[in-house]
């Protein structure tokens, strides 16, 4: 199987020429599209979406990624190899969220013209390389076989928190369609915990831990740890973000109790 994540919206051809020529090397691939409405040139967003969907796909399963505003220049196309899956994409940062989590095994730069489109432009390589890439990949060919190993992929600040003084420092991985503040810091972190307390670049709030949204009273502020395993900062039934003016990227301070 093949996942495509990406910024190309479905207005015009970019999705359907990347499933052309994955069908073109083998006609009997799926695909499943996990998004097409990343925000424009939004790394963290879509490292978010492919993380959050990636565990629930079987093992061996392909995911493409094409959020690339550095395409044509120096950066380099990657694939990644975990326990569980490939991920094949720009090394941006935007796969390694995702892998990370499944146990990257090895990382390998595209760079044998044999597995890419006989013409490669500067500006569609999710076309010219990562869709063929993919598609060699599903039909068994090895990671290994792309070209050599690399050990130093870019790995973005929002994969990581730190850790200083009793307190954790984070940021916002994402904000969803309820306003739900999504932070990076996980599960462990906030494991039987009572209260937090969130600084964030202009407020400070001392909010209870809950496992469902429906403890905290209508439009009362919470925190808990959602479906996809991170802290979130939530209003019940309402928008956190916009009551708070929250938005991805920003910084966030936790202290647990």
């Amino acid at each position: 199987m093949i996942t495509l994540t990406t910024d190309f919206g479905l207005k015009d051809p970019y999705v359907a020429e990347m499933k052309g020529v994955i069908y073109s090397i083998k006609p009997a691939a799926r695909i499943v599209d996990v998004s097409h409405q990343i925000d424009k040139y939004n790394v963290r967003m879509a490292a978010f979406i492919l993380g959050s969907a990636a565990p629930y796909f079987a093992k061996g399963t392909v995911h493409v990624v094409v959020v690339d505003p550095g395409v044509g220049t120096n950066r380099r196309a990657i694939v990644v190899q975990t326990k569980q899956a490939f991920f094949v994409g720009p090394d941006n940062g935007v796969l390694m969220l995702a892998a990370k989590v499944q146990g990257v095994s090895h990382i390998y730069g595209l760079i044998d013209p044999k597995y890419m489109l006989q013409e490669v432009s500067s500006t569609f390589h999710g076309r010219d390389i990562f869709a063929p890439v993919a598609a060699h990949l599903d039909k068994g060919v090895k990671p290994k076989e792309f070209g050599v190993e690399i050990t130093d992929p870019v790995t973005p600040k929002f994969a990581n928190v730190e850790r200083k003084n009793g307190s954790i420092s984070g940021e916002v991985l994402h904000v969803d369609g309820f306003g739900n503040v999504i932070t990076n810091i996980g599960k462990a972190e906030v494991a039987e915990a009572k209260t937090v307390k969130v600084n964030l670049h202009h407020i400070s709030l001392q909010l209870p831990c809950s496992e469902t949204y429906w403890n905290a009273k209508s439009q009362e502020p919470l925190a808990l740890v959602g479906s996809h395993g991170f802290l979130e900062l939530a209003l019940n039934q309402g928008s956190f973000s916009e009551k708070y003016r929250v938005n991805a990227g920003d910084r966030i301070e936790a202290v647990i109790s």
